[in-house]
């Protein structure tokens, strides 16, 4: 059946899309938050200087938070077994990333109640772990998708996961924990050098010019990993794009051999641009944070953040989580969505809104644009 001409495969690879762009608008946009608190302690030296750095992702910071809800809703909304299965069994890891980004409001807001030294130089590094912790136990997530996870389904679908919080640190997910941190820093200090002059700036283009040669590095070493380590996923029933929801409805098996993600690269060598924007846009960070080129290095590492998401988004498709203890029962675009009716309306819904957002967010950075500095700290009662 076909609503308005948009019938249920169309539809359900429409979500795939918007979820791939909402995680990447909340990498993006509140990638740079986090990567301004894991380079707080480091990049500022005096009080003066802490003000500064917190001040310059002060005004848009809760705004920017606003892509990991509706990335969140998104993900309850259109794909509700992901949900279940990722909320259920991350459960410590997803209250751990939570409970960094808690930690940065309270940060924000305690900071500066006291004039002691010790009272502020704590909350500063409460805001490190407000940065550092989300960044990485986010991107330890992504290095278990490509892993497999362990969970299963019983006959009447009930989801149990056999996994453990400290068996998803595995050698490859903690690879992949260290690549996004080193991007969001990256990021970050592009962000700094954009919003600050002086030994700030100096210091935030130093330290992010080496997070984003990390970033490059550790990329291409994953990527190696991949092709040439790490078994992918593969359907080996027929598959049927627009059938119910219901993961055990197909078979599907575990690559024999190495380099199983990279199937799709194969199949459609256009997807390729994705992982090269990863690497060009990380090393092109590099450069334009050691010539001091805020805006530029900013754009850069937005792209190479894209990039490498997209490049893990496009290498497991139509795999949303693959199940490493009943690969059959693997979450995939075609047999883990809501109904057709369901995300036709959440997508009207999108149509309407997401502009709405975007030219709000648009404006409001308008507004922001400019450099901050302590004069403005000092003409403005808001200021942290």
């Amino acid at each position: 059946m076909d609503i308005l001409g948009l019938d249920y495969t169309t539809l359900r690879v429409i979500w795939w899309l918007l979820l791939g762009i909402l995680l990447v608008g909340w990498a993006v946009m509140d990638g740079f938050d986090l990567g301004v608190g894991t380079l707080l302690p480091f990049v500022a030296k005096t009080d003066e200087e802490r003000r500064l750095v917190i001040n310059t992702v002060g005004p848009v910071w809760e705004g920017n938070q606003v892509w990991l809800v509706l990335g969140g809703g998104a993900i309850f909304a259109a794909w509700p077994p992901l949900y279940a299965v990722s909320f259920s069994g991350f459960y410590l890891a997803i209250f751990a990333m939570l409970f960094g980004l808690i930690l940065r409001p309270v940060g924000f807001k305690y900071r500066s109640k006291m004039p002691s030294a010790r009272w502020r130089n704590t909350w500063d590094w409460v805001l490190f772990v407000g940065g550092l912790l989300p960044a990485l136990i986010a991107s330890v997530a992504v290095g278990n998708v490509l892993l497999g996870v362990p969970y299963h389904f019983d006959d009447s679908m009930r989801i149990f996961y056999t996994g453990s919080f400290f068996g998803l640190l595995t050698p490859f997910a903690l690879l992949a924990g260290l690549v996004g941190v080193a991007m969001m820093v990256s990021h970050g200090a592009a962000m700094l050098v954009l919003k600050t002059d002086g030994p700030v700036a100096e210091r935030s283009a130093r330290y992010g010019s080496i997070a984003a040669l990390v970033s490059f590095v550790l990329f291409a070493a994953g990527g190696a990993w991949v092709a040439f380590g790490l078994p992918g996923y593969e359907i080996t029933s027929q598959v049927v794009t627009d059938g119910p929801t219901n993961p055990l409805l197909k078979t599907a098996a575990v690559g024999a051999a190495a380099g199983g993600w990279l199937r799709n690269y194969s199949s459609m060598p256009l997807t390729l641009v994705f992982p090269l924007v990863g690497l060009a846009g990380a090393l092109a960070s590099f450069v334009l944070l050691r010539a001091r080129r805020g805006m530029a290095a900013f754009l850069a590492s937005g792209a190479s953040i894209a990039g490498i998401i997209l490049t893990v988004g496009f290498a497991i498709f139509p795999f949303l989580l693959p199940s490493s203890s009943q690969p059959s029962g693997s979450l995939t675009v075609w047999d883990a969505s809501s109904s057709q009716l369901t995300l036709f309306i959440m997508l009207v819904a999108t149509v309407i809104f997401l502009p709405i957002i975007l030219a709000y967010t648009s404006w409001v950075y308008r507004v922001m644009r400019g450099k901050t500095t302590s004069e403005d700290m000092a003409d403005n009662p808001n200021a942290y």
